[in-house]
């Protein structure tokens, strides 16, 4: 098991509010510096526009810092990730996380079975495994469903339990019925809040150990340690009314809080 960063732990330092969003090179610098050993680049797709000669640099510059790279997308589209498989080919990425939906495109699990048949098997004789991502748009019932029927073990679960919440799936129930699947794991804590006048709450991010995740099970649960299931830190941070400087700095502040509370517990 190694742990490390995700594109979305730079969620607004690589957004169009930053007045210089980082590069994907600065962010390969940043998760060493702050002592991960992956990075995930997800829904990224600038990556997609990207040609070979910067791939390349982008690979070159994982391998100089000692950093695995990952792949994210979205969507189950046989053109698609046979996209994104060649990316993980030029990047040296193994595993490739998805989710079921796009916004033009949401198979029920009769299609998304017959695609995944189609794709899956070219994944596995490249050596990539390819994670579906547990969210609020398919239930897990029928991410499992999915999972087992296609049945090949280079098709696995991203477990990030606190997405599910906005199905009513507890995210407990989520890491237990997920966990003989899991391939991937989005490490994010997150709290209800009142909003202001106790009209309703906010669902936000927070920081690790400060929320609902309940971290201590998903770990005695899913045992990454154990099966080499690498840990990918996310935040769900609201923008700050302060603006950008003070934004980036919380961002920061929950990167390096998060990275430091997986170091202590690994």
């Amino acid at each position: 098991m190694a742990y490390g960063l995700s594109t979305y732990a730079y969620f607004w330092r690589i957004s169009s509010r930053a007045p210089k969003p980082l590069t994907v090179e600065r962010m390969l610098v940043n998760t060493r510096e702050l002592g991960g050993d992956v990075f995930q680049i997800c829904d990224y797709p600038l990556i997609e526009t990207y040609d070979d000669v910067r791939l390349a640099d982008i690979r070159a510059t994982a391998e100089d810092l000692g950093i695995t790279l990952e792949l994210g997308t979205r969507g189950i589209g046989r053109d698609h990730l046979a996209r994104y498989l060649e990316l993980a080919a030029k990047l040296d990425v193994t595993l490739v996380r998805s989710m079921m939906n796009t916004a033009e495109h949401r198979p029920d699990t009769a299609e998304a079975t017959a695609l995944l048949r189609a794709s899956v098997p070219v994944y596995a004789e490249r050596g990539v495994t390819l994670g579906l991502e547990t969210y609020e748009q398919v239930s897990t019932d029928d991410l499992l469903a999915v999972i087992r029927a296609v049945d090949d073990p280079h098709l696995g679960v991203v477990l990030d339990p606190g997405n599910c919440v906005a199905r009513l799936e507890r995210p407990r129930d989520v890491v237990e019925a997920t966990a003989p699947h899991v391939v991937n794991i989005h490490v994010k804590d997150f709290a209800f809040t009142r909003r202001d006048g106790w009209v309703g709450f906010t669902y936000a991010g927070c920081p690790l150990g400060e929320g609902q995740l309940d971290y201590a099970h998903l770990i005695a649960t899913v045992r990454p340690d154990q099966r080499g299931i690498n840990q990918i830190v996310e935040h769900w941070l609201p923008w700050q009314d302060d603006g950008f400087e003070t934004t980036a700095g919380i961002e920061d502040q929950w990167t390096r809080h998060c990275i430091s509370t997986l170091q202590r517990s690994s």
